[in-house]
Formats: structure tokens, sequence, C-alpha cells
């Protein structure tokens, strides 16, 4: 499956859509449970360790990854988290890179079932500015969300 990633030039916004071939509810567990988010989240050639995940409204997670070159530590709140088998479903959660501080987006993913036992998942992120966009793009944002969507394809093919 391919990942369409869509940055309009001048706007602070960043739109992620990938389809799945798996059900809402299991593209939903897949980043909800914490052991499965390990699996997949990130580079492959990066080592996560998860401090925190605790996806309901109000949670909070904090996270690293890390590899030779370093650690690269990732922290967020999880402001509202609602799941239906029959609607799929929404994350709407925070997400700060803690070597940018203060560089916050606001991430909102929604899980859509297709019919077909396929889900389309599309995350909408709006950065503070146009330039702290940029700037997560620059830093490999596109190459980590492909390869993370590719191995989750893979974790969600294996779970089925």
């Amino acid at each position: 499956m391919s990942t369409t990633i869509t940055a309009q030039p001048g706007t602070p916004f960043i739109e992620v859509v990938r389809e799945f071939a798996a059900p809402p509810a299991a593209v939903f567990r897949a980043h909800r449970e914490p052991g499965l988010v390990q699996q997949w989240l990130g580079p492959a050639d990066l080592e996560m360790e998860i401090f925190e995940y605790d996806v309901r409204s109000g949670g909070s997670y904090r996270y690293a990854h890390r590899a030779e070159r370093g650690e690269f530590f990732f922290r967020g709140v999880f402001h509202s988290v609602f799941h239906s088998d029959e609607d799929g479903g929404r994350i709407v959660q925070t997400f700060e890179f803690e070597g940018a501080p203060g560089e916050v987006s606001l991430d909102t993913t929604t899980f859509t079932g297709l019919g077909d036992g396929r889900t389309r998942m599309r995350t909408h992120s709006v950065f503070p500015s146009v330039e702290a966009r940029d700037a997560a793009i620059a830093n490999g944002m596109e190459g980590g969300i492909t390869e993370s969507y590719d191995r989750l394809d893979t974790l969600l093919e294996k779970e089925s």
C-alpha cells in the first residue's frame, strides 16, 4: 500500500492517508496497545522503549527511539479517544519531539472502515507554524511515517 503525505506550501498542516488490508478494530488496536505499537512505530533500525502509553481521553505517552546515532524522545497527551467497531474511530493527540521543545503538533487520526475488511487511516497534523512543519519534514518525517506504516501493514498481516 502507498502512503500519501500532503503538505501544502505556506500552510502549517500535514495530511497523511494510508489504507490497510485489515478492519478498523485491528488498526485501532495496533495504535492502542503498547506491545503492538512498539513493533511498528518508527524506522526498523531504531530500538523503541515505551515509558508510558495510556491511550484514553486524558492519557499521555512518552517513548524513545534509539540507535548508534543517538536517542530521540517523544511525548504527548491523548485528548480524545473514540472507537466503535461499526464506525471506526478517532484519536486526537499532541505530539512533541523533545529535541524541539515547544514545537507541538495537534494530530487527529481517523480510522474509517471501507466495508471490505479494509481501513482508511487519515491523520491531519496542525503545527504551530509553517516553519515548524517544514522543520519536521526536513528532519525525515516522511521516511519515518512511510516505513512505520509499511511495518504496520506487516504486523496486521501477521495478526489476522
